[in-house]
């Protein structure tokens, strides 16, 4: 979700970074924000590519074809979907996990050593929820805490594929994703609200210390990137 949030913010940071390629894909095609995003920094070739997470492996792979064909190398994936609606039971694991999981298996296929491939980083969108559960939503919080784990074997994995991995894991953040939602069976009606009594940091906040993140790029590190700070998390295995 490069264009909604914090994804179109982090891309704006990005983007000012001045990466020689910057790919977007996205379910949602929004035009102004790409065009916003040419205009941030002319040195960037920003291309757009619809992609929905959900979709069968197969189809993901075919998708990377393409765009390695076209760029040859990519240095950088960011797995940044994500919804939190906890009626929606199948579909938050669908998108939040098995979308993620697929995504990272199917660049595998051009990065892992063992095929010659050059290696890699794959930065994964996560959630302090993931080691610090909102209860009132239980199956958004087992997504983010499978996406924590997830990461961090990659990052032990590393040895083997030449694919290192780091988890970015953002607290509460003024995002259209937390006006309003569902939580499981309606434990909690008011979830939102109470959520918004909490101290917030910005999207901007949040996209600022995600570069500092990316910079960084330390294997294996879990980032907490909350009220406007950042701070590697020691979790516990």
């Amino acid at each position: 979700a490069a264009l909604g949030g914090i994804g179109l913010d982090t891309s704006r940071e990005i983007v000012k970074q001045g990466p020689k390629n910057f790919v977007v894909l996205d379910r949602i095609d929004n035009p102004k924000a790409i065009a916003e995003l040419k205009a941030l920094n002319p040195k960037v070739t920003v291309t757009f590519y619809p992609y929905d997470v959900t979709v069968p492996l197969a189809e993901t792979t075919k998708l990377l074809k393409t765009i390695f064909a076209k760029l040859k190398t990519i240095d950088l994936l960011i797995n940044g979907a994500g919804i939190l609606d906890d009626h929606q039971i199948e579909r938050t694991i669908a998108i939040n996990f098995t979308g993620l999981v697929n995504t990272t298996t199917a660049i595998m296929e051009f990065w892992d050593k063992r095929k010659g491939g050059p290696g890699g980083i794959i930065a994964n969108i996560c959630s302090v929820t993931g080691f610090n559960a909102i209860y009132q939503v239980p199956v958004y919080s087992a997504s983010k805490a499978a996406v924590v784990s997830f990461t961090s074997s990659l990052a032990k994995l590393t040895p083997i594929t030449g694919v290192t991995a780091y988890s970015i894991n953002p607290g509460i953040t003024k995002t259209p994703l937390t006006h309003h939602f569902n939580s499981w069976l309606d434990v909690e009606p008011r979830v939102a609200e109470l959520l918004d009594e909490h101290p917030t940091q910005t999207t901007t906040q949040c996209a600022q210390n995600f570069v500092k993140a990316i910079e960084a790029n330390q294997n294996g590190a879990i980032w907490k990137l909350d009220v406007g700070r950042l701070d590697p998390i020691n979790w516990t295995k």
